[in-house]
């Protein structure tokens, strides 16, 4: 990706631990979760199941090995690495690319 491809989302310190926050790229909410490790993983905010756009609100834990959200809406898991959703077969959400450059969090667009 060129650095034009990159969005600044907020700075590194304003998303807590096992929370999320929304932004808006573009015409697209993006949810962008930091984990208990410092890790950051993007992904559509709109739940695929509820079509509300509440992704940035959902319970972060772990499933197994898999970094999960849990949508607030109907609590089905989420693998933040690749979208997928655990409980529901051919759900998921679409991903972003998503850095920390400095103290800014940075989300890259998908078209």
């Amino acid at each position: 990706m060129s650095p034009g491809d990159w969005v600044a989302i907020c700075a590194y310190e304003t998303i807590e631990s096992e929370r999320g926050v929304a932004a808006l790229i573009g015409d697209r909410q993006v949810a962008v979760f930091r984990t208990h490790d410092g890790s950051l993983y993007a992904i559509d905010n709109l739940d695929p199941c509820s079509g509300a756009h509440v992704m940035s609100r959902g319970i972060v834990g772990t499933r197994g090995d898999a970094v999960v959200v849990s949508s607030p809406m109907h609590k089905q898991a989420f693998d933040l690495r690749t979208g997928e959703c655990l409980d529901t077969p051919d759900v998921s959400l679409r991903t972003h690319p998503v850095r920390r450059r400095d103290s800014i969090v940075e989300v890259g667009r998908v078209p």
